[in-house]
């Protein structure tokens, strides 16, 4: 194994003990109707899925984690939540991005205890796709089941009280949210961009309704680092990443580390999904 790889495996070990020793916390901070040991799993699996997460700054994963556990997302397969890595262009070092998934959205936004029901669609070329706004509002999508190109999105959401609401934005206008995200060269952006679209609309359509304080934290700490919880539980011996060399079987759920540098946040940054 090279030294790159052995440094990689290191982290990793080190990663998953790490994790193993916070489950206590980790079980303080997620809501009753999670299992601390099922999130456990759940990080060591994507740890081991994408081993580029093992380059990350110890402090920066444990964040991302917590952040996952204080939200009861789960990161992974089902599309709560994405732990995506980025190099920090000021520090060299890599680190740990929490990103929400589209999913992960809307189970927040049926906590709040005011939404019946939420869901957002993508449409496609060949789509029938008819929308009017103002006094009389109309959204008609009928499928063609092909798989075209994503033209536009929409999200609608009904609300306990018997009103509801919807917003459509077309791809450019997706895209144009897109190119202002660290991650728009990386993780889901690439890899579930129809989520993602998803994911854009029903965030500007959520905006004024009324959301779970759980909703706005997880906007709030989308494509953020964090790395303040629990430091001085971390073994700091951890090899470094040698400078200059990055893992070749980089997978697909991400692009390589050094692709998408993680300096300051771009201008509109808070307003990228």
């Amino acid at each position: 194994m090279s030294k790159i790889g052995n440094a990689v495996a290191q982290r990793q070990n080190t990663l998953t003990a790490l994790i193993e020793r916070q489950k206590p916390e980790i079980a303080r901070a997620l809501p009753k109707h999670m299992d601390p040991d099922r999130l456990a799993r759940i990080a060591t699996t994507v740890l081991r899925q994408t081993p580029q997460l093992g380059q990350c700054t110890p402090e920066s994963f444990l964040g991302a984690l917590m952040t996952c556990a204080q939200l009861g997302l789960e990161p992974g397969p089902l599309g709560h939540a994405y732990l995506v890595p980025f190099k920090n262009n000021k520090t060299g070092r890599f680190e740990v991005t929490f990103i929400p998934g589209y999913r992960g959205l809307v189970e927040l936004a049926r906590r709040s205890g005011q939404v019946q029901s939420v869901q957002a669609h993508v449409v496609r070329e060949g789509d029938r796709f008819e929308y009017e706004f103002g006094l009389n509002p109309k959204l008609e999508h009928k499928p063609a089941g092909s798989d075209g190109e994503v033209t536009h999105a929409y999200a609608v959401v009904r609300y306990k009280d018997g009103g509801a609401d919807f917003d459509v934005m077309t791809v450019a206008e997706v895209d144009a949210i897109r190119k202002r995200s660290r991650a728009a060269n990386n993780g889901p952006w690439v890899t579930d961009y129809a989520e993602m679209a998803k994911k854009t609309v029903l965030r500007r359509l959520l905006k004024t309704a009324p959301m779970s304080v759980e909703y706005h934290q997880a906007v709030a700490n989308d494509e953020q680092v964090r790395t303040s919880v629990a430091a001085d539980a971390i073994d700091l011996t951890i090899p470094e990443t040698v400078e200059g060399e990055v893992v070749d079987d980089w997978p697909q759920t991400a692009a390589p580390p050094d692709a998408e540098p993680a300096g300051e946040p771009a201008p509109g940054q808070a307003e990228a999904a």
